[in-house]
């Protein structure tokens, strides 16, 4: 059994903790600095990770490669399988005309495109993140605000800017359910305190996205819809969190954000032809004010009805147990990993959720919009199929982001960089969101950040006197923030606006916003562990 090290190097935990991040400082210098593309990226700083693991660590080689066999598979399933079935989803709405009905049917709302962000990447992005999450919303909503005319690099930030607040709370609540499942802490009360965090993130980032759009007069001349519709977003979130259910919090959310703005007098407002021009770059808005037939618009919102209605019936008590039967567990070959406390890790078996996963289920909805869409089943699997091929690049960079993961967190790399945080003593709420932000851009999944340093923030917490509750969820609502950052989105937003190559111009772009918000969130959680916003708390 390998049993990590938490100072490897000249036993200091500084030193060590230092070493332990150049695998992610090398994927995100030779994105942001050398402009490498994603999947050359993520190749070599899984490089990193392995001769870190086995040079600094003693991992021995072979363990080292398996557990980066296991974190591919683990991008390979169930994070690409969500996203591939996702872009299928959406690639049959465009084969049949349905997506430009969907996009009509959306710009009708407003022709103000500072809007139209709002209702798409904010409000509908939610709805999808809190169905599917791992990518899919970013691809489907950026491709969407291009074919309304937006620029694609705009449309990618924007796309990546919006899907912060309901994050913490995607793939219905998979997220805070693993967390409460990793820190044994009550699901209802972490649920809670992320629901008392993240919903202030929706407040401010509706005003960021029209200044995104627009700049200083987006804000000053759309500030109202915007906050409203932030305003309704938290408010939803923060009800359903705390007092109904964890799973439906960003349904709620992305509902009552849309009602809001609909309801907004000021949103509806014709926008200016210079605002038009200076805004949609793009030459595919112009049949916007066309009518079409209800019949058509109903089938556009098919899909996305049929995901909810999916999705729902697979949360039911007996389908989810029926589900839950066809997932198969086995021993992970060659791996024989323990904690730095010598406890075997879970990851020695693994878990293959064949029906129970997000991605077999977007499948199941595909087959279903199919045939509402009336596309022929020799055509289906010709647009799945070019869906992969599509997302080639992608699937490099999450399987070799996430198989670097895997080795930071078997090998201890992970946990050295989780200690030497954890021993900020005072200053450990101000930085435990960070260590969020950090698991997120590494491995692009709140889910896996709460699994790789949720069980550290409790033990952190209760050795300093702090709330575990408070913690905890600082770790998942600090991670949102990381999403934007994270290789495997930058790729797949850059796949789905023809942008490849190019992760490294989104991640200059985004990566300030990212820390701007994240300093924020510390403050919040720093000023929740004292007086000041400690009323806040459950």
């Amino acid at each position: 059994m390998f049993v990590p090290q938490l100072e490897p190097v000249a036993g200091s935990l500084a030193l060590s903790a230092l070493v332990a991040a150049l695998p992610l400082a090398t994927v995100l210098t030779l994105l942001g600095a050398a402009r490498l593309p994603a999947p050359r990226a993520g190749l070599a700083g899984l490089a990193v990770a392995g001769l870190v693991a086995w040079g600094a660590y003693d991992m021995p080689v072979g363990q080292t490669l398996s557990s980066a066999a296991q974190g591919a598979l683990f991008g390979l399933f169930p994070i690409l399988w969500i996203v591939v079935n996702a872009l299928w989803v959406y690639r049959m709405t465009v084969r049949t005309d349905h997506f430009d009905v969907l996009r009509r049917s959306f710009g009708q709302l407003s022709d103000d495109p500072r809007v139209q962000a709002l209702v798409i990447a904010f409000c509908f992005g939610a709805l999808l993140e809190a169905l599917a999450g791992f990518g899919a919303p970013v691809a489907i909503c950026s491709v969407m605000l291009v074919a309304l005319g937006f620029d694609p690099v705009r449309a990618a930030v924007v796309a990546l800017v919006a899907n912060t607040a309901p994050v913490a709370f995607g793939a219905m609540g998979t997220p805070v359910v693993t967390l409460a499942q990793v820190t044994e802490l009550p699901l209802d009360t972490v649920a809670a305190v992320v629901g008392r965090q993240t919903p202030l993130l929706a407040l401010l980032v509706p005003l960021l996205l029209v200044a995104l759009v627009d700049g200083r007069r987006g804000l000053r001349e759309t500030w109202r819809p915007a906050l409203a519709c932030g305003f309704a977003f938290a408010v939803a979130q923060f009800a359903a969190a705390n007092y109904l259910s964890a799973q439906l919090a960003d349904i709620a959310a992305a509902l009552a954000g849309a009602a809001a703005l609909a309801a907004t007098p000021s949103a509806r407002r014709p926008a200016t032809e210079r605002v038009r021009a200076a805004v949609l770059t793009g030459a595919h808005g112009a049949d916007v004010d066309r009518v079409d037939p209800r019949p058509e618009v109903l089938r556009a919102y098919a899909p996305y009805a049929l995901i909810v209605a999916v999705f729902s019936i697979a949360q039911l008590g007996p389908v989810k147990e029926l589900l839950d039967r066809a997932t198969r567990r086995f021993d992970w070959p060659f791996l024989d990993a323990a904690s730095a406390e010598g406890q075997r890790l879970g990851a020695n078996v693994f878990a293959l959720p064949l029906l129970a996963t997000g991605g077999t289920l977007v499948l199941l909805a595909g087959l279903g919009t199919a045939r509402v869409l009336r596309v022929p089943p020799r055509a289906a699997l010709g647009e799945w199929l070019a869906t992969v091929r599509e997302l080639r690049a992608a699937i490099v960079t999450v399987t070799s982001v996430l198989a670097l993961a895997y080795v930071m967190n078997l090998s201890g790399q992970a946990a050295t960089i989780g200690h030497f945080v954890a021993a900020a003593g005072g200053g450990l709420a101000f930085l435990s969101p960070v260590l969020g932000w950090f698991g997120v851009a590494v491995t692009g999944s709140d889910t896996s950040a709460n699994a790789l340093f949720g069980g550290l923030q409790v033990t952190a917490a209760r050795e300093s006197g702090l709330p575990p509750e408070l913690l905890a969820a600082a770790g998942s609502s600090g991670g949102v923030l990381g999403k934007m950052v994270s290789p495997q989105n930058l790729t797949i937003a850059c796949a789905a606006v023809g942008l490849t190559g190019r992760e490294g111009d989104l991640l200059r772009r985004v990566l300030p916003w990212s820390l701007g918000l994240l300093l924020v969130m510390c403050l919040v959680v720093l000023a929740q562990s004292t007086p000041v916003l400690g009323w806040m708390l459950p």
